[in-house]
Protein backbone atom coordinates (compact mmCIF):
# COMPACT_ATOMS: atom_id res chain seq x y z
CA UNK A 1 0.00 0.00 0.00
CA UNK A 2 2.80 2.42 0.92
CA UNK A 3 4.57 1.84 -2.42
CA UNK A 4 1.33 2.61 -4.28
CA UNK A 5 0.93 5.84 -2.31
CA UNK A 6 4.44 6.89 -3.35
CA UNK A 7 3.59 6.27 -6.99
CA UNK A 8 0.41 8.34 -6.59
CA UNK A 9 2.34 11.23 -5.00
CA UNK A 10 4.86 11.21 -7.82
CA UNK A 11 2.03 11.33 -10.35
CA UNK A 12 0.35 14.24 -8.56
CA UNK A 13 3.70 16.03 -8.42
CA UNK A 14 4.12 15.60 -12.16
CA UNK A 15 0.69 17.09 -12.75
CA UNK A 16 1.69 20.16 -10.72
CA UNK A 17 4.97 20.36 -12.65
CA UNK A 18 3.12 20.39 -15.97
CA UNK A 19 0.83 23.17 -14.80
CA UNK A 20 3.91 25.31 -13.95
CA UNK A 21 5.91 24.53 -17.10
CA UNK A 22 8.50 22.61 -15.08
CA UNK A 23 10.38 19.80 -16.80
CA UNK A 24 12.40 18.60 -13.83
CA UNK A 25 11.77 19.19 -10.13
CA UNK A 26 14.28 19.00 -7.24
CA UNK A 27 13.34 18.05 -3.68
CA UNK A 28 16.36 18.38 -1.39
CA UNK A 29 16.53 16.90 2.09
CA UNK A 30 16.82 20.31 3.66
CA UNK A 31 15.11 22.98 5.71
CA UNK A 32 15.26 26.77 5.32
CA UNK A 33 18.61 26.79 7.15
CA UNK A 34 20.75 24.24 5.30
CA UNK A 35 20.65 21.86 8.28
CA UNK A 36 22.12 18.37 8.02
CA UNK A 37 19.27 16.90 10.04
CA UNK A 38 15.80 18.36 9.71
CA UNK A 39 12.57 18.50 11.65
CA UNK A 40 9.59 16.37 10.64
CA UNK A 41 7.88 19.35 8.98
CA UNK A 42 10.63 19.47 6.35
CA UNK A 43 10.91 15.74 5.54
CA UNK A 44 9.58 16.14 2.02
CA UNK A 45 11.92 13.54 0.52
CA UNK A 46 10.60 10.92 2.92
CA UNK A 47 6.99 11.93 2.21
CA UNK A 48 7.35 11.73 -1.57
CA UNK A 49 9.80 8.81 -1.92
CA UNK A 50 9.69 6.74 1.28
CA UNK A 51 13.45 7.08 1.88
CA UNK A 52 14.05 7.84 5.55
CA UNK A 53 17.84 8.37 5.64
CA UNK A 54 19.36 11.68 6.67
CA UNK A 55 20.97 12.60 3.34
CA UNK A 56 19.40 12.49 -0.10
CA UNK A 57 18.00 14.54 -2.96
CA UNK A 58 15.01 13.49 -5.06
CA UNK A 59 14.87 14.60 -8.70
CA UNK A 60 11.62 14.04 -10.61
CA UNK A 61 10.99 14.25 -14.35
CA UNK A 62 7.79 13.49 -16.25
CA UNK A 63 9.13 10.02 -17.05
CA UNK A 64 11.37 8.99 -14.13
CA UNK A 65 12.41 9.76 -10.57
CA UNK A 66 15.92 9.51 -9.13
CA UNK A 67 17.36 9.69 -5.63
CA UNK A 68 20.97 10.68 -4.94
CA UNK A 69 22.53 9.60 -1.65
CA UNK A 70 25.95 8.61 -0.33
CA UNK A 71 27.53 5.28 0.54
CA UNK A 72 26.08 5.17 4.05
CA UNK A 73 22.62 4.54 2.64
CA UNK A 74 23.05 2.44 -0.53
CA UNK A 75 21.66 -0.74 1.00
CA UNK A 76 18.88 1.09 2.83
CA UNK A 77 17.80 2.92 -0.32
CA UNK A 78 17.69 -0.23 -2.41
CA UNK A 79 15.21 -1.72 0.05
CA UNK A 80 13.07 1.37 0.63
CA UNK A 81 12.80 2.33 -3.05
CA UNK A 82 11.99 -1.16 -4.23
CA UNK A 83 8.84 -1.20 -6.41
CA UNK A 84 8.45 2.59 -6.30
CA UNK A 85 10.04 3.21 -9.70
CA UNK A 86 12.57 5.59 -8.11
CA UNK A 87 16.13 4.88 -9.24
CA UNK A 88 19.13 5.07 -6.88
CA UNK A 89 22.05 7.28 -7.94
CA UNK A 90 25.15 6.33 -5.93
CA UNK A 91 26.92 9.58 -5.19
CA UNK A 92 30.69 9.49 -5.69
CA UNK A 93 30.66 6.23 -7.63
CA UNK A 94 32.46 6.04 -10.98
CA UNK A 95 30.14 6.89 -13.87
CA UNK A 96 27.43 8.45 -11.70
CA UNK A 97 26.66 12.04 -12.69
CA UNK A 98 26.30 14.71 -10.03
CA UNK A 99 22.82 16.13 -9.61
CA UNK A 100 23.75 19.31 -11.47
CA UNK A 101 25.39 17.35 -14.32
CA UNK A 102 22.34 15.13 -14.66
CA UNK A 103 19.94 18.09 -14.71
CA UNK A 104 21.95 19.94 -17.34
CA UNK A 105 22.17 16.84 -19.51
CA UNK A 106 18.43 16.22 -19.19
CA UNK A 107 17.40 19.82 -19.87
CA UNK A 108 19.54 19.99 -23.01
CA UNK A 109 17.23 17.49 -24.69
CA UNK A 110 15.24 19.13 -27.49
CA UNK A 111 11.86 18.45 -25.89
CA UNK A 112 12.94 20.03 -22.56
CA UNK A 113 14.63 23.22 -23.75
CA UNK A 114 11.56 25.41 -23.21
CA UNK A 115 10.83 24.00 -19.79
CA UNK A 116 12.22 25.03 -16.40
CA UNK A 117 14.06 23.49 -13.51
CA UNK A 118 11.82 23.90 -10.47
CA UNK A 119 12.34 23.89 -6.73
CA UNK A 120 11.54 25.78 -3.54
CA UNK A 121 14.29 28.41 -3.33
CA UNK A 122 14.14 28.39 0.46
CA UNK A 123 15.37 24.78 0.44
CA UNK A 124 18.14 25.04 -2.17
CA UNK A 125 21.49 26.65 -1.42
CA UNK A 126 22.79 29.52 -3.51
CA UNK A 127 25.92 27.47 -4.16
CA UNK A 128 23.95 24.63 -5.71
CA UNK A 129 21.79 26.98 -7.76
CA UNK A 130 24.96 28.50 -9.23
CA UNK A 131 25.77 25.10 -10.75
CA UNK A 132 22.55 25.38 -12.78
CA UNK A 133 23.54 28.70 -14.34
CA UNK A 134 22.27 28.99 -17.91
CA UNK A 135 19.08 27.00 -17.33
CA UNK A 136 15.61 28.43 -16.89
CA UNK A 137 14.85 28.39 -13.16
CA UNK A 138 11.54 28.55 -11.28
CA UNK A 139 12.53 28.93 -7.62
CA UNK A 140 9.24 29.89 -5.97
CA UNK A 141 7.30 26.64 -6.30
CA UNK A 142 6.96 24.51 -3.17
CA UNK A 143 5.13 21.76 -5.04
CA UNK A 144 6.01 18.91 -2.67
CA UNK A 145 4.98 21.00 0.32
CA UNK A 146 1.71 21.85 -1.40
CA UNK A 147 0.92 18.16 -1.92
CA UNK A 148 1.66 17.36 1.71
CA UNK A 149 -0.33 20.33 3.02
CA UNK A 150 -3.34 19.09 1.04
CA UNK A 151 -2.99 15.43 2.08
CA UNK A 152 -5.73 14.83 4.64
CA UNK A 153 -4.84 11.15 5.04
CA UNK A 154 -1.23 11.89 6.02
CA UNK A 155 -1.26 15.33 7.71
CA UNK A 156 1.94 17.31 7.66
CA UNK A 157 3.56 17.82 11.09
CA UNK A 158 3.27 21.27 12.65
CA UNK A 159 5.98 23.86 12.10
CA UNK A 160 8.40 23.45 15.04
CA UNK A 161 8.41 26.01 17.87
CA UNK A 162 10.07 24.26 20.83
CA UNK A 163 11.17 26.26 23.92
CA UNK A 164 14.55 28.01 23.84
CA UNK A 165 16.89 27.93 26.84
CA UNK A 166 20.18 29.54 27.82
CA UNK A 167 23.54 27.77 28.07
CA UNK A 168 25.28 29.45 30.98
CA UNK A 169 28.78 30.87 30.53
CA UNK A 170 30.23 28.24 32.90
CA UNK A 171 29.52 25.76 30.10
CA UNK A 172 29.91 27.99 27.03
CA UNK A 173 33.16 29.51 28.31
CA UNK A 174 32.61 32.79 26.47
CA UNK A 175 29.83 35.37 26.64
CA UNK A 176 27.60 36.28 23.73
CA UNK A 177 28.84 39.87 23.92
CA UNK A 178 32.45 38.71 23.48
CA UNK A 179 31.49 36.42 20.61
CA UNK A 180 29.65 39.27 18.87
CA UNK A 181 32.68 41.49 19.31
CA UNK A 182 34.89 38.87 17.66
CA UNK A 183 32.49 38.43 14.75
CA UNK A 184 32.39 42.18 14.19
CA UNK A 185 36.18 42.20 14.03
CA UNK A 186 35.95 39.56 11.32
CA UNK A 187 33.44 41.71 9.49
CA UNK A 188 35.74 44.73 9.64
CA UNK A 189 38.54 42.75 8.04
CA UNK A 190 36.23 41.91 5.14
CA UNK A 191 34.71 45.42 5.12
CA UNK A 192 31.29 43.83 5.50
CA UNK A 193 28.35 46.02 6.49
CA UNK A 194 25.96 43.10 7.00
CA UNK A 195 26.45 39.46 7.99
CA UNK A 196 23.46 37.22 7.23
CA UNK A 197 23.31 34.05 9.36
CA UNK A 198 20.88 31.26 8.57
CA UNK A 199 22.68 28.16 9.95
CA UNK A 200 21.08 27.09 13.21
CA UNK A 201 24.13 25.78 15.07
CA UNK A 202 26.04 28.99 14.31
CA UNK A 203 23.21 31.11 15.71
CA UNK A 204 22.88 28.87 18.78
CA UNK A 205 26.63 29.13 19.40
CA UNK A 206 26.69 32.91 18.97
CA UNK A 207 23.72 33.55 21.27
CA UNK A 208 24.59 30.83 23.83
CA UNK A 209 21.03 29.58 23.44
CA UNK A 210 19.79 26.07 22.78
CA UNK A 211 16.45 24.63 21.68
CA UNK A 212 14.65 21.56 20.45
CA UNK A 213 13.28 22.20 16.98
CA UNK A 214 15.30 19.35 15.44
CA UNK A 215 15.53 15.89 16.98
CA UNK A 216 18.94 15.20 18.55
CA UNK A 217 20.26 18.68 17.64
CA UNK A 218 19.63 21.24 20.41
CA UNK A 219 19.00 24.16 18.04
CA UNK A 220 16.05 26.40 17.25
CA UNK A 221 14.72 27.76 13.96
CA UNK A 222 16.12 31.25 13.58
CA UNK A 223 17.94 33.78 11.43
CA UNK A 224 20.31 36.59 12.38
CA UNK A 225 21.48 39.82 10.84
CA UNK A 226 24.61 41.36 12.33
CA UNK A 227 25.92 44.86 11.59
CA UNK A 228 28.53 47.02 13.30
CA UNK A 229 25.95 48.40 15.73
CA UNK A 230 23.01 46.04 15.57
CA UNK A 231 22.22 42.35 16.00
CA UNK A 232 18.77 41.09 15.04
CA UNK A 233 17.53 37.61 15.98
CA UNK A 234 14.49 36.33 14.07
CA UNK A 235 12.94 33.58 16.14
CA UNK A 236 9.78 32.41 17.91
CA UNK A 237 10.58 33.02 21.60
CA UNK A 238 7.96 33.45 24.31
CA UNK A 239 10.08 33.05 27.46
CA UNK A 240 10.40 36.43 29.21
CA UNK A 241 13.74 35.48 30.82
CA UNK A 242 15.23 34.71 27.41
CA UNK A 243 13.89 37.97 26.02
CA UNK A 244 15.49 39.81 28.93
CA UNK A 245 18.78 37.99 28.37
CA UNK A 246 18.82 38.90 24.68
CA UNK A 247 18.10 42.52 25.52
CA UNK A 248 21.02 42.54 27.96
CA UNK A 249 23.22 41.21 25.11
CA UNK A 250 21.96 44.06 22.91
CA UNK A 251 20.27 41.59 20.56
CA UNK A 252 16.89 42.69 19.21
CA UNK A 253 14.30 39.93 18.92
CA UNK A 254 12.20 39.93 15.75
CA UNK A 255 9.45 37.63 14.49
CA UNK A 256 10.83 34.62 12.58
CA UNK A 257 8.77 35.36 9.48
CA UNK A 258 10.05 38.94 9.22
CA UNK A 259 13.54 37.91 8.11
CA UNK A 260 12.86 37.94 4.39
CA UNK A 261 11.22 41.36 4.59
CA UNK A 262 14.18 42.76 6.53
CA UNK A 263 16.65 41.61 3.87
CA UNK A 264 14.85 43.78 1.33
CA UNK A 265 15.46 46.82 3.53
CA UNK A 266 19.26 46.57 3.33
CA UNK A 267 20.50 49.83 1.78
CA UNK A 268 21.90 49.60 -1.76
CA UNK A 269 25.69 49.66 -2.06
CA UNK A 270 26.04 47.79 1.24
CA UNK A 271 28.58 44.96 1.44
CA UNK A 272 26.67 41.84 2.51
CA UNK A 273 28.49 38.73 3.75
CA UNK A 274 26.76 35.45 2.89
CA UNK A 275 27.93 31.83 2.93
CA UNK A 276 26.91 30.34 -0.44
CA UNK A 277 27.40 26.79 0.83
CA UNK A 278 24.48 27.08 3.24
CA UNK A 279 22.45 30.20 2.55
CA UNK A 280 19.35 29.64 0.46
CA UNK A 281 18.84 30.95 -3.04
CA UNK A 282 15.75 32.82 -1.84
CA UNK A 283 17.86 34.90 0.55
CA UNK A 284 20.31 35.88 -2.17
CA UNK A 285 17.45 36.78 -4.52
CA UNK A 286 16.06 39.21 -1.94
CA UNK A 287 19.32 41.11 -1.38
CA UNK A 288 18.71 44.49 -3.07
CA UNK A 289 20.34 45.29 -6.40
CA UNK A 290 23.42 47.43 -5.93
CA UNK A 291 24.63 45.52 -2.87
CA UNK A 292 28.00 43.80 -3.12
CA UNK A 293 27.95 40.17 -1.96
CA UNK A 294 30.90 38.76 -0.03
CA UNK A 295 30.51 35.06 -0.78
CA UNK A 296 32.70 33.23 1.72
CA UNK A 297 32.32 30.79 4.59
CA UNK A 298 30.82 32.64 7.53
CA UNK A 299 33.33 33.45 10.28
CA UNK A 300 31.45 31.57 12.99
CA UNK A 301 32.35 28.18 11.51
CA UNK A 302 36.01 28.19 12.51
CA UNK A 303 35.42 30.12 15.73
CA UNK A 304 32.82 27.54 16.79
CA UNK A 305 35.06 24.62 15.84
CA UNK A 306 37.97 25.80 18.00
CA UNK A 307 36.77 24.99 21.50
CA UNK A 308 37.89 27.29 24.30
CA UNK A 309 39.58 26.06 27.48
CA UNK A 310 36.33 25.92 29.44
CA UNK A 311 34.66 23.89 26.72
CA UNK A 312 37.57 21.44 26.53
CA UNK A 313 37.55 20.92 30.28
CA UNK A 314 33.81 20.33 30.20
CA UNK A 315 34.03 18.00 27.18
CA UNK A 316 36.47 15.77 29.05
CA UNK A 317 33.94 15.52 31.89
CA UNK A 318 31.13 14.71 29.46
CA UNK A 319 33.16 11.86 28.01
CA UNK A 320 33.90 10.41 31.43
CA UNK A 321 30.17 10.39 32.22
CA UNK A 322 29.38 8.81 28.89
CA UNK A 323 32.19 6.28 29.24
CA UNK A 324 30.76 5.05 32.54
CA UNK A 325 27.37 4.48 30.93
CA UNK A 326 28.74 2.87 27.76
CA UNK A 327 31.12 0.60 29.67
CA UNK A 328 28.25 -0.55 31.89
CA UNK A 329 26.31 -1.18 28.69
CA UNK A 330 29.07 -3.34 27.19
CA UNK A 331 29.44 -5.23 30.47
CA UNK A 332 25.69 -5.93 30.38
CA UNK A 333 25.90 -7.13 26.78
CA UNK A 334 28.82 -9.42 27.53
CA UNK A 335 27.57 -10.89 30.80
CA UNK A 336 23.77 -10.84 30.48
CA UNK A 337 22.84 -10.82 26.80
CA UNK A 338 25.60 -12.97 25.35
CA UNK A 339 25.12 -15.52 28.11
CA UNK A 340 21.40 -15.78 27.32
CA UNK A 341 20.31 -14.53 30.75
CA UNK A 342 18.49 -11.68 29.01
CA UNK A 343 17.10 -11.79 25.49
CA UNK A 344 16.72 -8.39 23.84
CA UNK A 345 16.21 -6.82 20.44
CA UNK A 346 18.34 -4.08 18.91
CA UNK A 347 15.90 -1.37 19.96
CA UNK A 348 15.62 -2.77 23.49
CA UNK A 349 19.41 -2.63 23.76
CA UNK A 350 19.29 1.03 22.70
CA UNK A 351 16.70 1.71 25.40
CA UNK A 352 18.96 0.02 27.98
CA UNK A 353 21.77 2.41 27.11
CA UNK A 354 19.46 5.41 27.52
CA UNK A 355 18.56 4.13 31.00
CA UNK A 356 22.25 3.90 31.91
CA UNK A 357 22.98 7.36 30.56
CA UNK A 358 20.10 8.86 32.51
CA UNK A 359 21.91 7.81 35.67
CA UNK A 360 24.63 10.33 34.81
CA UNK A 361 24.29 13.91 36.01
CA UNK A 362 23.47 16.57 33.39
CA UNK A 363 22.43 14.07 30.71
CA UNK A 364 20.17 15.81 28.20
CA UNK A 365 19.53 13.18 25.53
CA UNK A 366 20.98 11.34 22.56
CA UNK A 367 23.04 13.27 20.01
CA UNK A 368 21.75 11.20 17.08
CA UNK A 369 19.53 8.20 16.45
CA UNK A 370 21.43 5.22 17.91
CA UNK A 371 22.75 2.53 15.60
CA UNK A 372 22.54 -0.86 17.31
CA UNK A 373 23.18 -3.33 14.50
CA UNK A 374 23.63 -7.06 14.99
CA UNK A 375 25.30 -9.34 12.46
CA UNK A 376 24.41 -8.52 8.86
CA UNK A 377 22.64 -5.33 9.92
CA UNK A 378 26.06 -3.91 10.78
CA UNK A 379 26.93 -3.95 7.08
CA UNK A 380 24.37 -1.15 6.60
CA UNK A 381 26.54 1.80 7.59
CA UNK A 382 23.72 3.92 9.04
CA UNK A 383 21.32 1.13 9.96
CA UNK A 384 18.09 2.02 11.72
CA UNK A 385 16.18 -0.77 13.47
CA UNK A 386 12.68 -0.27 12.08
CA UNK A 387 9.60 -2.43 12.33
CA UNK A 388 10.29 -5.72 10.61
CA UNK A 389 14.06 -5.29 10.79
CA UNK A 390 14.48 -5.06 14.54
CA UNK A 391 16.55 -8.18 15.21
CA UNK A 392 17.11 -10.23 18.33
CA UNK A 393 20.70 -9.95 19.54
CA UNK A 394 22.06 -13.47 19.40
CA UNK A 395 25.24 -14.91 20.89
CA UNK A 396 27.06 -14.77 17.57
CA UNK A 397 28.95 -12.45 15.23
CA UNK A 398 29.43 -8.72 15.92
CA UNK A 399 27.17 -6.10 17.46
CA UNK A 400 27.97 -2.63 16.09
CA UNK A 401 26.94 0.20 18.43
CA UNK A 402 27.26 3.78 17.14
CA UNK A 403 25.88 5.95 19.92
CA UNK A 404 26.15 9.50 21.22
CA UNK A 405 24.83 11.79 23.92
CA UNK A 406 24.42 15.41 24.95
CA UNK A 407 25.41 16.59 28.41
CA UNK A 408 25.59 20.15 29.68
CA UNK A 409 29.34 19.57 29.48
CA UNK A 410 29.32 18.66 25.79
CA UNK A 411 28.47 16.20 23.04
CA UNK A 412 29.76 12.64 22.62
CA UNK A 413 29.89 10.22 19.69
CA UNK A 414 31.33 6.73 20.03
CA UNK A 415 31.25 3.45 18.11
CA UNK A 416 32.22 0.09 19.51
CA UNK A 417 31.95 -3.25 17.73
CA UNK A 418 31.44 -6.04 20.22
CA UNK A 419 32.06 -9.76 19.82
CA UNK A 420 28.81 -11.46 20.82
CA UNK A 421 30.07 -14.97 20.05
CA UNK A 422 33.10 -16.83 18.78
CA UNK A 423 34.61 -15.10 15.76
CA UNK A 424 36.20 -16.48 12.61
CA UNK A 425 39.81 -15.80 11.70
CA UNK A 426 38.53 -13.50 8.93
CA UNK A 427 36.39 -11.46 11.34
CA UNK A 428 39.31 -10.98 13.71
CA UNK A 429 41.56 -9.94 10.84
CA UNK A 430 39.08 -7.28 9.77
CA UNK A 431 38.52 -6.02 13.32
CA UNK A 432 42.25 -5.78 13.96
CA UNK A 433 42.89 -3.81 10.77
CA UNK A 434 40.20 -1.31 11.73
CA UNK A 435 41.63 -1.06 15.25
CA UNK A 436 45.12 -0.44 13.87
CA UNK A 437 43.77 2.41 11.76
CA UNK A 438 42.09 4.00 14.77
CA UNK A 439 45.13 3.71 17.03
CA UNK A 440 47.58 4.99 14.43
CA UNK A 441 45.51 8.00 13.42
CA UNK A 442 45.10 9.00 17.06
CA UNK A 443 48.89 8.85 17.48
CA UNK A 444 49.99 11.02 14.53
CA UNK A 445 52.24 14.07 14.92
CA UNK A 446 51.85 16.66 12.20
CA UNK A 447 52.82 20.20 11.31
CA UNK A 448 50.35 23.05 11.52
CA UNK A 449 48.69 23.61 8.15
CA UNK A 450 47.79 19.95 7.65
CA UNK A 451 44.20 19.04 6.76
CA UNK A 452 42.26 15.84 7.33
CA UNK A 453 42.83 14.87 3.70
CA UNK A 454 46.55 14.59 4.51
CA UNK A 455 45.85 12.32 7.49
CA UNK A 456 42.99 10.14 6.26
CA UNK A 457 45.38 7.62 4.71
CA UNK A 458 46.82 6.74 8.13
CA UNK A 459 43.52 5.19 9.21
CA UNK A 460 42.93 3.36 5.92
CA UNK A 461 46.44 1.97 5.37
CA UNK A 462 45.99 -1.25 7.44
CA UNK A 463 42.89 -2.04 5.41
CA UNK A 464 44.59 -1.09 2.16
CA UNK A 465 47.25 -3.72 2.88
CA UNK A 466 44.44 -6.29 2.82
CA UNK A 467 42.94 -4.84 -0.35
CA UNK A 468 39.98 -3.45 1.64
CA UNK A 469 38.40 -0.04 2.26
CA UNK A 470 35.30 1.66 3.66
CA UNK A 471 32.88 3.99 1.90
CA UNK A 472 32.56 6.91 4.31
CA UNK A 473 34.69 9.64 5.79
CA UNK A 474 37.10 8.69 8.54
CA UNK A 475 36.04 11.51 10.84
CA UNK A 476 34.02 14.69 11.33
CA UNK A 477 34.08 17.66 13.66
CA UNK A 478 31.77 17.60 16.69
CA UNK A 479 30.00 20.59 18.22
CA UNK A 480 29.76 21.60 21.87
CA UNK A 481 26.22 20.65 22.88
CA UNK A 482 25.31 21.28 19.25
CA UNK A 483 25.38 19.27 16.03
CA UNK A 484 27.25 16.00 16.25
CA UNK A 485 28.55 16.72 12.74
CA UNK A 486 30.36 20.04 12.52
CA UNK A 487 32.90 21.54 10.12
CA UNK A 488 35.37 22.48 8.93
CA UNK A 489 37.69 19.86 10.48
CA UNK A 490 37.31 16.30 9.22
CA UNK A 491 39.25 13.28 8.01
CA UNK A 492 38.33 12.38 4.45
CA UNK A 493 40.01 11.25 1.26
CA UNK A 494 39.24 14.28 -0.88
CA UNK A 495 41.11 17.54 -0.37
CA UNK A 496 39.26 20.50 1.10
CA UNK A 497 40.79 23.92 1.65
CA UNK A 498 39.24 24.99 4.95
CA UNK A 499 39.97 21.86 6.97
CA UNK A 500 43.28 22.93 8.57
CA UNK A 501 43.48 21.59 12.12
CA UNK A 502 43.80 23.98 15.04
CA UNK A 503 44.28 23.38 18.74
CA UNK A 504 40.89 22.85 20.36
CA UNK A 505 39.13 21.19 17.42
CA UNK A 506 37.25 18.01 18.35
CA UNK A 507 37.06 15.36 15.63
CA UNK A 508 35.84 11.78 15.37
CA UNK A 509 38.24 8.98 14.43
CA UNK A 510 36.12 6.17 12.98
CA UNK A 511 37.53 3.76 10.40
CA UNK A 512 35.40 0.75 9.56
CA UNK A 513 34.80 -2.23 7.30
CA UNK A 514 31.49 -3.63 6.05
CA UNK A 515 31.44 -6.89 4.02
CA UNK A 516 28.05 -6.78 2.31
CA UNK A 517 25.38 -8.90 3.93
CA UNK A 518 27.71 -10.25 6.62
CA UNK A 519 28.64 -7.83 9.41
CA UNK A 520 29.98 -4.37 10.10
CA UNK A 521 32.97 -3.14 12.07
CA UNK A 522 33.51 0.47 13.12
CA UNK A 523 35.65 1.80 15.97
CA UNK A 524 35.17 5.45 16.86
CA UNK A 525 36.77 7.72 19.42
CA UNK A 526 36.55 11.48 19.66
CA UNK A 527 39.93 13.19 19.78
CA UNK A 528 40.89 16.80 20.49
CA UNK A 529 43.69 18.56 18.65
CA UNK A 530 46.48 19.80 20.93
CA UNK A 531 49.70 21.68 20.41
CA UNK A 532 52.83 19.50 20.60
CA UNK A 533 56.41 20.70 20.27
CA UNK A 534 57.43 23.85 18.44
CA UNK A 535 60.66 23.46 16.49
CA UNK A 536 62.63 25.55 13.97
CA UNK A 537 60.49 23.77 11.37
CA UNK A 538 57.23 25.09 12.81
CA UNK A 539 54.45 24.32 15.27
CA UNK A 540 53.56 20.64 15.52
CA UNK A 541 50.20 19.25 16.64
CA UNK A 542 48.88 15.97 18.04
CA UNK A 543 45.64 14.42 19.25
CA UNK A 544 44.38 13.59 22.74
CA UNK A 545 41.70 10.89 23.13
CA UNK A 546 38.45 12.02 24.74
CA UNK A 547 36.49 8.77 24.55
CA UNK A 548 37.31 6.44 27.45
CA UNK A 549 35.76 3.05 26.61
CA UNK A 550 37.71 -0.20 26.05
CA UNK A 551 38.06 -1.89 22.68
CA UNK A 552 37.15 -5.57 22.51
CA UNK A 553 40.36 -7.60 22.98
CA UNK A 554 38.42 -10.77 22.22
CA UNK A 555 38.09 -9.61 18.60
CA UNK A 556 41.80 -8.90 18.08
CA UNK A 557 44.23 -11.05 16.11
CA UNK A 558 47.25 -10.27 18.28
CA UNK A 559 49.68 -11.61 15.67
CA UNK A 560 48.73 -8.77 13.34
CA UNK A 561 49.69 -6.07 15.84
CA UNK A 562 53.12 -4.48 15.76
CA UNK A 563 54.89 -3.72 19.00
CA UNK A 564 53.94 -0.07 18.51
CA UNK A 565 50.27 -1.07 18.03
CA UNK A 566 50.37 -3.02 21.30
CA UNK A 567 51.99 -0.09 23.08
CA UNK A 568 49.29 2.29 21.83
CA UNK A 569 46.45 -0.07 22.79
CA UNK A 570 47.86 -0.82 26.23
CA UNK A 571 48.47 2.87 26.96
CA UNK A 572 44.94 3.76 25.90
CA UNK A 573 43.43 0.99 28.00
CA UNK A 574 45.39 2.16 31.05
CA UNK A 575 43.85 5.62 30.56
CA UNK A 576 40.38 4.08 30.30
CA UNK A 577 40.72 2.10 33.52
CA UNK A 578 42.14 5.03 35.48
CA UNK A 579 39.41 7.35 34.21
CA UNK A 580 36.29 5.35 35.06
CA UNK A 581 37.08 2.35 37.28
CA UNK A 582 36.14 4.09 40.52
CA UNK A 583 32.63 4.83 39.17
CA UNK A 584 31.78 1.18 38.48
CA UNK A 585 30.46 -1.58 40.71
CA UNK A 586 32.90 -4.14 42.06
CA UNK A 587 31.83 -6.70 39.43
CA UNK A 588 32.05 -4.18 36.60
CA UNK A 589 35.44 -2.99 37.80
CA UNK A 590 36.81 -6.53 37.85
CA UNK A 591 35.53 -7.07 34.31
CA UNK A 592 37.07 -3.77 33.16
CA UNK A 593 40.41 -4.68 34.72
CA UNK A 594 40.53 -7.78 32.54
CA UNK A 595 39.15 -5.96 29.48
CA UNK A 596 41.93 -3.37 29.70
CA UNK A 597 44.77 -5.68 30.75
CA UNK A 598 47.93 -5.40 28.69
CA UNK A 599 48.56 -7.55 25.65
Amino acid sequence: MEKEQIKMRLQRLREEMSACGIGIYIIPMNDFHGSEYIGDYFKLVAYVSGFTGSAGTLVVTQEEAYLWTDGRYFLQVEKQLEMTGIKLQKMGEIGVLTIAEFIKTYMEQEMQKEKAVGFDGRLVSAGFAEKLRGLKIVSDQDLAGKLWDEDTQHPRPAFPKAPVWRLEDIYAGESTEKKLSGIREDMKKKKADYLLLTTLDDIAWLTNLRGGDIAYNPVFLSYMIVTEREALLFCHIEDSDIKEYLSACDIKLQDYDEFYNRIGEIPPESRVWIDPASISLRVTELIPDGCEKIEEANPLIRRKAIKNKTEIQNIRLAHIKDAVAVTKFIYWLKTRVRSGKEKVTETEAAEKLVQLRRQQEDYLGESFAPIIAHGKHGAIVHYNAQDGDNAWIEAESFLLCDIGAHFLQGTTDITRTIAMGSLSKEQKKHYTAVLQGNLRLANVRFKHGITGANLDYVAREPLYRLGLDFNHGTGHGVGYLLNVHEGPNAFRMRYFEDGVFEEGMVTSNEPGFYPKGQYGIRLENLIVCREAEKTPYGQFLCFEPLTMVPFDKEAIDEKMLTQEDKHLLNAYHRQVYEAIADQLTEEERAWLLEATSAL
